[in-house]
């Protein structure tokens, strides 16, 4: 995504969340959701950024949504890319239940936090919707667990500005695994104008299977 994107003249950043990437070493029982928000909150402050068009893929809907909540004044836009939306106060669990089973088995597993990867699944799932066998190994040697916090700390939108920040909702549309639901979008966005919702004919993580069309959809937000 990102020699795409910059090919088209955009500055991006792809920061990696503690405890993955380059930042795997990092991986604790102390990370949590507010964690990650100070990770992205940090680099755009770092790095005195603005007009940010900030996405958020699956679980860092929670995250893009809590670090506007902290510095709205600094974002353009908000993208949730097939991601969780929340409300104020709402945790993972609150917005994709099926959340609620991976924080049991962690509690009951032998470290007591750790939530490991969804295993791979028969086409056309694949691995978080990825089917090529190049790109699922090159996929699954990128994974890492997961702190249970992420599931459990709540998002902050206790901020009024954050409503007025433009939103729009990329849905890939592809096969979904049992037990993972979507909620609809509101028809009207926080900010009072009518809500924005693309949709890519993919699996979960378009941005490996469909690189060039998600780039062309974000580009129509610079």
């Amino acid at each position: 995504m990102v020699p795409l994107l910059e090919a088209a003249g955009q500055q991006v950043f792809a920061p990696s969340l503690t405890g993955f990437g380059d930042k795997a070493h990092l991986l604790g029982p102390e990370v949590g959701l507010d964690t990650h928000v100070d990770d992205v909150v940090g680099l755009i402050t770092d790095e005195n950024l603005s007009d940010v068009v900030l996405v958020g893929h699956s679980y860092a809907g929670l995250v893009i949504s809590s670090a506007a909540n902290r510095i709205p004044e600094r974002i353009a836009h908000l993208v949730y890319l097939d991601a969780m939306v929340p409300e104020d106060g709402e945790s993972a669990v609150d917005v994709q239940p099926v959340t609620r089973h991976l924080i049991e088995l962690a509690e009951k597993s032998e470290s007591g936090w750790r939530v490991p990867p969804m295993p791979e699944q028969p086409a056309p799932f694949g691995l978080f919707g990825v089917t090529d066998p190049a790109d699922v190994a090159w996929l699954r040697g990128m994974l890492s667990d997961q702190p249970v916090r992420c599931l459990q700390q709540p998002v902050h939108l206790g901020n009024p500005a954050v409503d007025a920040i433009p939103r729009t909702h990329i849905h890939n549309v592809g096969a979904m695994p049992e037990g993972v639901t979507r909620r609809a979008v509101p028809s009207i966005q926080p900010n009072g104008t009518a809500a924005q919702v693309w949709e890519l004919p993919t699996g979960h993580d378009c941005m490996i299977t469909m690189p060039s069309e998600l780039s062309e959809l974000l580009l129509k937000l610079s």
